[in-house]
């Protein structure tokens, strides 16, 4: 961490000193513009591109009208409140910290005879508009998301909890970068000590920059770095960060991602979805068990089918159309493995195919998985089949993160069962439950409420209720309200 450095009383010392700081002569975006006001020598440091020219122009306009002997009483008052008619404006008295906070994006004015330097904050980022979440869309519903500027994030926030125990704290993380985080919960339902562990976490990161903004965030919060289940949660949608905050959660908004970041978030916040809640609490009730069944079957239909295939005695007589009628001259096991690496191959090409081409890779990949690998024999229908049927499971998990974990789990499966049998299957899925429920998530069980079972909870986590039923806070967040907890 640098040390403070204090102004110095000479104005050409100051002036020059955040000039070398900044080494203004070395990038063409770095500006120093020297002016003059009121008798007054005044120097301008900003970034070209991250201010609002029509603002600056304004207040140089302003300044421009003042007469020399205007700021002779009380000037650095005067100069803030009455000459200078901005809303975002500050003083800083640490030189180091002034010119930090240019390359952030305010203008830092440094002006004759004043022991501070004054900093007005009008920046401006490249911004796109809040469009609906690829991720999270909804029949009827808003269709706003979170974009990728901080400010425009907590706004779309405030605008749907508009309560005063809202708290946005600001820090920053990153020793270069100095990347803007924003720590956002309400704070008379919040768990405190939750949010001072938030806190404590965040203060330890020591690296040189947020690249990749969240998800660098998530591999020192998540604690166990080759774990590959999601331990919190993401949403680009305001009205389901709202929905978190008022139940307790506590969430970290990252400048230049759209994603905000949901803790803590168990196993069965990662299955939750806002169409649900979108639709009449009946069919919500449907929505979310076909849901389940999806996202299990996802993990599980594929090693349970093999088990059953290969295993002689498990399938009675009347079910013996389940198995493949013609196995073929490649191993099931194999075929399997080979249809899933295929799956994830297309799935990357269709993350680097443009757009216009989507269709034509659509076409190519059903031609080529289905009815040709079919006819050489590589695959029987019955794989493809029940390859289908797993890979719409795995698109139907709202989380993408923890539809991938899922997906590996499902390999790590199919091939114990492969090589133990029954007793490799029933011996992964109970290792599996048993690895999820000893997995943490800030200090939670990631698996309850199932374990720990609380009964009254895990319906509320099956169940969709109606809306006027489920005004209870989630037990395990600790909120502070008491009368409210499940």
């Amino acid at each position: 961490m640098e040390q403070e450095k204090h102004l110095y009383h000479n104005y050409e010392k100051n002036v020059q000193y955040i000039h070398d700081y900044l080494e203004i002569d070395k990038s063409f975006d770095l500006i120093h513009l020297d002016v003059e006001y009121a008798g007054k020598k005044m120097a301008l440091f900003l970034i070209d591109g991250l201010v609002k020219d029509e603002i600056l122009h304004y207040l140089m306009r302003f300044l421009a009208e003042l007469e020399e002997g205007d700021l002779e009483d009380h000037t650095l008052d005067k100069l803030i409140k009455r000459n200078i008619p901005y809303v975002e404006i500050d003083v800083e008295k640490d030189l180091n910290k002034a010119a930090e906070l240019v390359l952030a994006g305010p203008t830092a004015l440094v002006v004759e005879g004043l022991n501070r330097i004054i900093m007005i904050d009008a920046r401006t980022y490249p911004v796109r508009g809040p469009e609906e979440p690829d991720l999270e869309r909804v029949v009827r519903g808003s269709r706003d998301g979170f974009v990728e500027t901080i400010v425009f994030n907590t706004a779309l926030t405030r605008r749907r909890v508009r309560d005063r125990s809202l708290r946005m704290e600001y820090t920053s993380i990153g020793r270069r970068s100095k990347t803007d985080i924003c720590i956002c919960y309400l704070e008379d339902i919040a768990d405190p000590r939750r949010v001072e562990k938030l806190k404590e976490h965040l203060d330890r990161i020591d690296v040189d920059g947020l690249p990749m903004a969240e998800k660098t965030i998530e591999e020192y919060l998540s604690g166990k770095t080759w774990n590959p289940y999601p331990t919190i949660r993401y949403t680009e949608r305001p009205d389901t960060a709202a929905e978190h905050l008022y139940e307790g959660h506590i969430l970290v908004i990252i400048d230049g991602s759209p994603s905000v970041i949901i803790t803590p978030a168990t196993f069965w916040h990662h299955l939750q979805h806002a169409e649900e809640y979108r639709q009449k609490p009946f069919i919500g009730v449907y929505l979310r068990m076909v849901r389940f069944i999806a996202v299990f079957a996802s993990i599980f239909l594929l090693p349970f089918y093999y088990l059953l295939s290969t295993e002689m005695g498990l399938l009675p007589g009347e079910l013996a159309f389940i198995g493949p009628k013609e196995v073929g001259l490649i191993p099931l096991i194999v075929q399997f493995l080979v249809a899933e690496v295929g799956i994830d191959v297309l799935r990357m090409a269709a993350i680097h195919t443009p757009s216009s081409l989507a269709t034509a890779l659509g076409l190519v990949s059903a031609i080529i998985i289905g009815q040709i690998a079919v006819e050489v024999g590589w695959f029987s229908n019955e794989v493809v089949l029940y390859l289908a049927a797993v890979v719409m499971g795995t698109f139907a998990t709202p989380s993408y993160e923890l539809s991938l974990a899922n997906r590996v789990t499902r390999i790590i499966l199919l091939i114990i069962t492969a090589i133990f049998g029954l007793k490799g299957f029933i011996i992964g899925v109970t290792c599996y439950i048993l690895y999820l429920t000893n997995l943490k998530t800030f200090y939670i069980g990631y698996f309850w409420p199932f374990m720990p079972f609380d009964a009254k909870a895990f319906l509320q986590v099956l169940i969709r209720q109606p809306v006027p039923n489920d005004n209870k806070r989630p037990s395990f967040l600790n909120p502070q309200d008491p009368d409210r907890q499940e």
